[in-house]
């Protein structure tokens, strides 16, 4: 079973730093998925109120008979249910969903910019974290001018900016700019929708060390100490996933990868996205 490292947030709290998403997988599958993830190593499971699956991930989390502090759960406010009192309440109803006390990471799932709730919700979370229900807040898909407001006119730096990176979509000043104040970036979609494991610069890497395009990816992220989240119902590659800490890519591989940017984002763009159900 692979060792996994962790990242320590700025609150000193330690997140496992290879974990296991679970967007899009469906409430009847995510039981056995994350119970399977579970089962290969993973102790970090990052799921989200919109996801509508948040019980059957509290139900693999009981089925696996580990220990409740040796497995850190995230789990995300929805766009809807921004505002002060609204997030405490939505908070209430995913605490109750995962069937845990405290939940150990509590984002905001994005800015939802247009409606203006992002920093009344924030202050929400910061109630929750003095009351320790969370053991540690931050945000997801975040842009600067929205850290910004949230530096400026709240009392706790987020531990965490959850955003879209891959190769061909690095996010590069956000990431510098998240890093710069101490807030860790956690990649989603971090294979790119799997548009990136196509690159002949990846999959030539891949046969050099003997392993996979997913796994060349995945050992990029954690060796630029990114914080990464990739998801799979099949057992195979929920194994391979984890399988990336018995080799290492050199400097210049490194380079060579994150050469490879090219502006792909495969998701919505934080400045507009607009969807309340998220």
């Amino acid at each position: 079973m692979s060792t996994v490292p962790s990242i320590v947030l700025n609150n000193a709290v330690k997140v496992p730093q290879l974990g296991f998403g679970v967007y899009q997988i469906e409430p009847d599958e995510v039981r056995g998925a994350t119970e399977l993830a579970l089962d290969a190593g993973y102790r970090h499971i990052d799921t989200a109120a919109a996801y509508a699956n948040e019980a059957g991930v509290g139900q693999a989390v009981r089925n696996s008979g580990i220990p409740r502090d040796e497995i850190f759960i995230t789990t995300k406010l929805r766009n809807a249910d921004q505002g002060y009192e609204s997030a405490l309440a939505a908070f209430e109803d995913s605490r109750r969903e995962l069937g845990v006390d405290v939940i150990d990471l509590y984002l905001i799932h994005w800015p939802y910019p247009r409606h203006n709730r992002f920093v009344d919700s924030w202050k929400a979370l910061e109630k929750l974290y003095a009351e320790g229900a969370v053991r540690a807040i931050g945000v997801s898909n975040f842009l600067e001018p929205h850290l910004d407001r949230i530096l400026a006119e709240g009392e706790i730096v987020p531990a965490v900016n959850q955003i879209e990176l891959h190769p061909s979509f690095q996010q590069a000043d956000l990431t510098r700019y998240s890093a710069a104040r101490g807030i860790a970036v956690e990649a989603y979609s971090p294979l790119g929708q799997g548009e990136d494991l196509n690159s002949a610069v990846v999959r030539r890497l891949a046969e050099t060390h003997g392993v996979t395009p997913a796994q060349i990816i995945l050992r990029w992220h954690l060796q630029l100490g990114h914080i990464v989240i990739p998801k799979s119902v099949a057992a195979e590659r929920i194994q391979e996933n984890i399988d990336v800490f018995d080799f290492s890519l050199s400097e210049q591989e490194v380079v060579l990868i994150s050469g490879l940017e090219s502006g792909l984002r495969t998701s919505g763009d934080p400045a507009t996205f607009d969807f309340p159900q998220i």
